[in-house]
């Protein structure tokens, strides 16, 4: 029997029919190129679509991120995560094909540590963001920085992001964009309330690797952490921790745009 070599893959989209198109094509050419596909444990998963559509397959292999790497092709707008436009589908084969672990692009992740009242403990892995929030009230909780209680915050939520997710929600609330070599992790305040009781720093803090944030929280029911995209709906959280010791996410190095050109093609775009 002939052993088969070639690199393994699995394709994630989103349901948009010009993507479904695109993504037919894809397969066709991976197939032609001698790949072989595997949903359980591919090498490398392509994402066709957008920004979304890489999360989503972030947090599909979140538990493979030691030996899976991520490329992307998008299908829309060009996004912080996806390198290949529709056109380039040879050129993604290609980088598929002489792309090593080693040379892989490594964006690290925020691990978000959840401790509820009656001891048990959640983690989750955010590529972008973490935000914390409640549902019917403003959220109060003490923000400790390494166990050291820097303030009490009072608003309508807190933000915890990575470099990279410093282009999402992070910039439209008044953060700062931080370049993914920076090992740093960054907490943005979201609408803060600030009087005699309630005085918090009003600006954008860039915490150190090293370091952990947490916010210690009143016992509520109410209580909405999101993750990326993903929500979950928590009640009796006695304190949520935040770190950036939550591993890596790699992405297969070919065609890879730089950090800062992509933030002038999204948000500034050609200077005519």
């Amino acid at each position: 029997m002939k052993k088969i070599t070639g690199k393994k893959v699995w394709i994630i989209k989103n349901n948009y029919q010009r993507t479904l198109t695109i993504a037919s094509e894809l397969e066709a050419l991976c197939i032609e190129a001698g790949f072989v596909f595997d949903e359980a444990h591919p090498d490398i998963v392509i994402s066709v679509g957008g920004d979304g559509t890489m999360l989503a397959a972030l947090h599909y292999y979140e538990t493979q991120l030691d030996t899976v790497r991520f490329i992307g092709l998008h299908t829309g707008h060009l996004g912080f995560y996806t390198d290949f436009q529709e056109h380039e589908l040879e050129k993604l084969i290609e980088a598929i094909k002489h792309e090593t672990p080693e040379e892989a692009f490594r964006y690290p992740l925020l691990k978000v540590k959840i401790q509820f009242t009656d001891g048990e403990v959640k983690t989750h892995l955010a590529l972008n963001e973490s935000i914390i929030k409640r549902a019917s009230k403003t959220l109060v909780a003490d923000v400790e920085i390494s166990d050291f209680l820097f303030e009490k915050f009072r608003g309508d939520g807190l933000a915890v992001s990575t470099p990279t997710g410093s282009t999402a929600y992070n910039k439209s609330i008044g953060g700062a964009v931080m370049h993914p070599r920076v090992k740093a992790f960054q907490v943005t305040e979201v609408a803060s309330l600030n009087n005699l009781v309630y005085r918090t720093l009003g600006a954008p803090m860039i915490i150190a690797a090293k370091d952990t944030v947490t916010f210690v929280l009143e016992n509520a029911n109410d209580y909405l952490l999101t993750v990326d995209q993903l929500e979950f709906y928590y009640d009796k959280i006695a304190s949520v921790t935040y770190s950036l010791d939550g591993g890596e996410i790699a992405f297969v190095n070919g065609g890879h745009t730089g950090f800062w050109h992509r933030v002038k093609n999204s948000f500034i775009g050609e200077v005519e």
